[in-house]
């Protein structure tokens, strides 16, 4: 019959082999979750203002050429 050793191992190193596991799925995911409310919220004025007029490629995409007179606030 095989018998269990169990090695001791510092808080220290089973915390950072969690974090080697973890850190890709996280990251991959914080990403697309970042992109899905970028995508959402890109309808709204302060997000366009704020952020995507900002983004050196796409800032002309966004940018309001709306004249002032046909605004109605």
């Amino acid at each position: 019959m095989a018998r269990l050793a169990f090695q001791a191992r510092s808080p220290i190193n089973a915390g950072l082999s969690a974090t080697k596991l973890w850190a890709p799925s996280l990251g991959i995911w914080g990403f697309g979750a970042g992109t899905a409310a970028l995508f959402v919220l890109s309808v709204t004025p302060l997000v366009k203002r704020e952020f995507l007029v900002k983004v050196p490629v796409l800032g002309g995409y966004f940018e309001d050429k709306t004249p002032a007179s046909d605004k109605p606030f």
